[in-house]
């Protein structure tokens, strides 16, 4: 019933797409070969508790449809570089040193790259995962311009947003994904959606509620559209 509903999904868009039989066989194909790291479907995070967030190995898959561009997913999955700089769950990653805190790469796993069509393939079923259409739905962004040094300001002095992501390459945390190139690989209601209220997303993401208006989410929307606009 889930794989004929998600069909159905792809199909009002008038495209042509993958069949419920081959999207069950994609499912299983995704589910033996990337299962083991990445969440396919909702996890049972209440009975789970917090372990599941220690052991995680990779990001929840099961809203790349809500989440992702569906275009830089394809190119991602043959060519994937690394958006986390600590790993999904940082504290596992670092370890001290003389100089404080540092990241152990032996603790860091690359992904593995497939070939055009598993990567197609792989997108193609990724994409209709949508369970949270409705959290899109309900948010309030149009994207916009913003003048660089507000932006810089809302992302560093104003909310504090360097201290676990990174604006450009060198510059802020480390401890969450790489935000320049987010505006590339991210739908824009799912970043405006995503700040408003993480948890709503992810029940044990490591990102703060900050509270923010829906002026305060958009300021740091259309920075991250300004720089990802900027990014090579």
């Amino acid at each position: 019933m889930r794989l004929k509903l998600l069909a159905g999904l792809l199909l009002t868009g008038g495209l042509l797409q993958p069949s419920p039989g081959a999207l069950a066989d994609t499912g299983q194909w995704l589910q033996s070969e990337c299962g083991s790291c990445h969440a396919l479907e909702k996890p049972d995070y209440p009975a789970l508790g917090h372990v599941e967030r220690v052991t995680r190995k990779g990001p929840p898959l099961h809203f790349a449809g809500n989440k992702f561009q569906a275009g830089w997913l394809e190119s991602w999955l043959q060519d994937p570089v690394r958006i986390r700089p600590a790993g999904v769950f940082p504290p596992g990653a670092v370890v001290p040193s003389d100089e404080g805190d540092v990241i152990d790469p032996a603790t860091l796993e690359e992904h593995p790259a497939l070939d055009a069509k598993q990567a197609k393939r792989a997108a193609d079923y990724l994409m209709v995962l949508r369970p949270h259409d409705e959290l899109i739905a309900a948010t309030i962004y149009e994207p916009g311009s913003i003048a660089r040094r507000m932006g810089e300001l809302n992302f560093t002095k104003f909310n504090g947003c360097d201290a676990c992501h990174s604006d450009g390459p060198g510059y802020g945390g480390l401890s969450g994904p790489e935000l320049y190139t987010a505006w590339q690989r991210l739908q824009p209601g799912f970043i405006a959606s995503f700040i408003a209220d993480p948890a709503a997303w992810d029940p044990h993401t490591l990102m703060p509620k900050a509270g923010l208006n829906d002026s305060a989410v958009g300021r740091l929307a259309n920075y991250l559209k300004l720089i990802g606009e900027e990014a090579p």
